[in-house]
């Protein structure tokens, strides 16, 4: 075998491809939930100021927060689940197709028909959340049934059902892509401030 038979073998080009792009979309949603939820803390100082007082009582400072310490930060998962509902990875869930003549909501929709969630549009609708605009953790602590693991449509960032992907003065605007990045990258400048002492 030599060193351009993987070259010319076509499925192998394809499954490269194919395991290159799960890698860096696998990265990529992490990366931009991260940022996000930075973002929006670093706008709400309350909030930043709730999370390290959590982090404090349950980690202490000396160590890293490890899996097992996940289920003393209820906060901490408030935000992430905030910011999920604000600034889902995928805006768009992946496209489903119908596998039979079915009527959702007063619409009726042909048997193989393309369907696409918009996440993000749920995430934001009035009818289901309070203030839905807004960052704020807290209603996930009051309602802390909602999970973004498929069970409550209210909050499906990563979809639902057999193929859900789970994982377990600032610029605000984004902009759209794969994964909804924002316009500008994050620059946060630290200043002196209580929330950090």
């Amino acid at each position: 075998m030599n060193d351009h038979s993987f070259i010319q073998n076509p499925l192998a080009i394809i499954f490269m491809y194919l395991v290159q792009e799960l890698f860096i979309a696998g990265l990529e949603t992490t990366s931009s939930t991260i940022e996000w939820a930075l973002v929006e803390l670093v706008c709400k100082p309350d909030s930043t100021k709730k999370a390290k007082t959590e982090l404090t009582q349950a980690v202490g400072q000396n160590r890293k927060v490890e899996e097992r310490d996940i289920q003393y930060l209820p906060y901490l998962q408030a935000v992430i689940k905030e910011t999920l509902r604000l600034h889902p990875p995928l805006p768009f869930l992946i496209p489903r197709k119908a596998m039979r003549d079915t009527n959702f909501m007063g619409y009726f929709i042909p048997n193989n028909t393309q369907v696409l969630v918009n996440a993000w549009a749920i995430g934001r609708d009035q009818d289901v959340w309070v203030e839905p605009s807004c960052f704020k953790p807290e209603r996930f602590i009051d309602s802390n049934k909602v999970d973004y693991k498929g069970q409550h449509y209210e909050l499906i960032p990563f979809g639902a059902g057999r193929r859900i992907a789970t994982p377990e003065a600032m610029d605000m605007k984004d902009r759209l892509g794969i994964t909804m990045r924002k316009l500008e990258p994050l620059l946060a400048v630290p200043s002196k401030s209580d929330i950090i002492a």
